[in-house]
């Protein structure tokens, strides 16, 4: 019970939203970490069909997708859903994730198995929409900002926005290290505002195309339908 109250205590430090612990049970994170610690067991006991059973069941039930074999450490949140977690992805202690985040993976070239996945280490913060590839370590307390795409290490501490994803930079030396970050990027000062500029426009032509895309698509099979 001790240790379910400090997993609900450490989650209330990173989100001002909820008024109680209670109310963080119904959080989609919680029950989402909570069947994966279950299929997980069952993973390394070699039970593989129950513990896919479980992650489906899970997946249906939050829309976050944890593959059973994913090894995940204390105290990790997950705010809101549509996150993917591969199978040889390692997460540490005290880590956050926000919506529609993927930690994937890439097939070695041999297309032998092994390590695909990411490594998250402890207190990193992963923004809504990130994409964290391959089997990089996203290093102690680094930040990925929202929509980056993560396809090399991250040096402790870094702060990683854009595609692909490159430190911020920081005028004025090292900025001092707050408690914690909502969504992994500051609005600071102290960043290059001709960077932040730059990001912006970077996400809108991004959105614009995917939106340009959308629509030629259904275009498309407009044109088809017609024929």
């Amino acid at each position: 019970m001790e240790r379910m109250i400090a997993y609900l205590d450490s989650i209330k430090a990173r989100d001002p939203a909820p008024r109680s612990r209670a109310e963080i049970l119904l959080y989609p994170g919680v029950w989402a970490l909570a069947f994966h610690r279950i299929a997980h067991r069952l993973y390394r006991a070699r039970l593989f069909f129950l513990a896919r059973l479980i992650n489906h069941v899970a997946r249906a039930w939050t829309a976050i997708d944890i593959h059973p074999g994913a090894t995940i450490g204390r105290n990790f949140f997950i705010d809101h859903g549509f996150v993917v977690i591969g199978e040889t992805a390692e997460i540490g202690d005290n880590v956050t994730i926000y919506q529609c985040v993927t930690l994937g993976g890439t097939s070695p070239d041999n297309g032998a198995p092994g390590k695909r996945h990411p490594t998250i280490l402890d207190g990193a913060i992963i923004g809504s929409g990130a994409q964290v590839l391959g089997p990089i370590v996203v290093g102690q307390g680094a930040r990925v900002g929202a929509n980056a795409v993560v396809t090399r290490d991250v040096p402790t501490g870094a702060v990683m926005v854009g595609i692909p994803a490159r430190p911020t930079v920081v005028e004025g030396g090292a900025m001092p290290r707050p408690a914690f970050v909502p969504y992994g990027t500051p609005c600071s000062e102290q960043f290059d505002p001709q960077t932040q500029k730059f990001e912006v426009m970077r996400c809108e032509i991004e959105t614009l195309r995917r939106r340009l895309d959308m629509l030629l698509a259904e275009r498309g099979e407009e044109e088809r339908d017609r024929a």
